[in-house]
């Protein structure tokens, strides 16, 4: 009896172990990094080009051009904030195509006042509108700044800024330190100022070069988990050969709060819906219609049809943030079969290959005034489109989850997935197996009840 009892025991102690392994096992797999690295855009960062063009009689004009080399993430509205802190005591005596948000204290100077005498000065982009005698190529965006495949023509900003009590020489300038850029919100990291070769200028005739008087760059990375504590989105999934619809998994953005603090979230049949929209500000905290997830993004792939030499996919972005709309947005997908898409219907594509020889991943957004704005919360509140993929013999299957994307973006923030083992299965799988602590304990004790009663 005792050694029935003992077995029972260490097969509990040891169900135990291997389940509190599961926990870990499952709690690294869940862990965000805090790394600004992303292995579908290894070598993407918004690059800061400082080009001193001409001297003064105490200091220099600069023009300063924002590059976003990264393939997807994009800054929206209300656009870019840029900050630094002088090494000396600079001023800046004006601005074109941007200008500093505070002007800070220039009561020593008389007569002619600087733009900004602040040491760490704020600058944002003008609005479109601004009139010509204050702009300059690239600027007046709204700090808008669209992403490198998505738009490459709208993928820069400039302004120029007059410096004064610099120094007149390269030996006597000092590049500023502790680049801060904000787009609007924080996620991104800024290194040092870095001094490189002079950048060099074709004049419009294209007969003649010239070159800056001096160049330093500034290199700024994106980190998901700097920008936002909590996920933006999340993936839910169906198919045509199983019922089950996978939901996003709960609480994947937050859990609901009554409250009216933040994570507070509105019905979708309240009466007081239209009064608590709080307008369609761009900057307006969120207020999202309750869910279970809680996410302001949801994406839904379904397995819609199965032909003998292709299949096909639907794919559906649902806004459930009552206080912003979505321009210029963009999916970036990871799927083994996307080597062989076919057609797509009613968006844009692009294969995004950051690795040699490994075509999985798509970059998707939509058509120009057509579906490329995804509005608030509501009945319009959606964009949709389809794929169509060929088979491959040798790799297709629709078994063990292989018809559901890896790895799902929106707007360069990676979404929650459901869990490998709720995937739709194939009906001829049979049931899906369930591990629960409690059934393997059951059968144990029930094991030591028969062989107690034979004994």
């Amino acid at each position: 009896m005792e050694t029935v009892f003992s077995a029972a025991s260490r097969s509990i102690s040891k169900l135990i172990s291997f389940t509190a392994l599961l926990l870990f096992l499952f709690s690294c797999s869940t862990f965000t990094s805090t790394e600004a690295y992303d292995a579908l855009d290894p070598t993407g960062n918004i690059t800061i080009k400082w080009d001193v063009i001409s001297w003064t009689p105490d200091g220099y004009v600069a023009v300063v051009t924002m590059y976003n080399f990264q393939q997807y993430r994009h800054i929206q509205a209300p656009g870019w904030t840029l900050g630094w802190t002088w090494a000396k005591k600079e001023v800046i005596w004006s601005m074109m195509g941007g200008q500093t948000t505070e002007q800070g204290d220039c009561s020593k100077y008389k007569g002619n006042v600087p733009h900004c005498c602040k040491k760490d000065p704020t600058v944002v982009d003008l609005l479109p509108g601004t009139p010509y005698n204050q702009q300059i190529a690239n600027c007046c965006k709204g700090g808008v700044l669209n992403s490198w495949v998505q738009d490459p023509a709208n993928a820069a900003s400039s302004f120029q800024v007059s410096v004064g009590a610099a120094g007149t020489t390269n030996k006597t300038v000092r590049v500023p330190r502790n680049f801060t850029l904000k787009a609007p919100g924080p996620g991104y990291t800024c290194g040092p100022a870095k001094i490189v070769k002079p950048t060099k200028f074709i004049t419009a005739d294209k007969r003649r070069i010239t070159q800056a008087m001096m160049t330093w760059n500034v290199t700024c990375t994106y980190s998901q988990f700097l920008a936002q504590k909590t996920p933006t989105c999340c993936v839910s999934l169906s198919s045509f050969y199983n019922n089950t619809i996978v939901n996003c998994p709960t609480c994947a953005c937050g859990c609901q709060n009554n409250s009216t603090e933040s994570g507070s979230c509105v019905s979708e049949r309240s009466s007081h819906l239209a009064s608590a929209v709080p307008g369609k500000s761009t900057n307006a905290p969120p207020l999202l219609q309750c869910t279970s997830h809680m996410c302001p993004v949801r994406i839904h792939w379904h397995v819609k049809l199965n032909y003998k030499e292709y299949w096909r996919v639907k794919i559906t972005i649902t806004n459930f943030n009552y206080a912003l709309n979505y321009s210029q947005w963009n999916l970036v997908v990871q799927h083994p079969n996307f080597d062989n898409l076919t057609q797509l219907f009613s968006f844009n594509y692009k294969p995004l290959t950051p690795y040699a020889g490994l075509n999985d991943t798509a970059m998707l957004w939509g058509l120009k005034f057509y579906n490329d704005f995804l509005n608030e919360a509501g009945p319009l509140g959606n964009v949709q489109s389809e794929l169509l993929f060929r088979k491959d013999a040798s790799t297709f299957t629709f078994e063990k989850g292989w018809a559901f994307p890896r790895r799902i973006y929106f707007n360069g923030d990676n979404c929650v997935m459901p869990p490998p083992d709720a995937y739709p299965w194939l009906p001829n799988t049979g049931l899906k197996p369930v591990i629960s602590l409690f059934q393997p304990v059951m059968m144990i004790l029930a094991s030591c009840v028969f062989l107690w009663a034979n004994m």
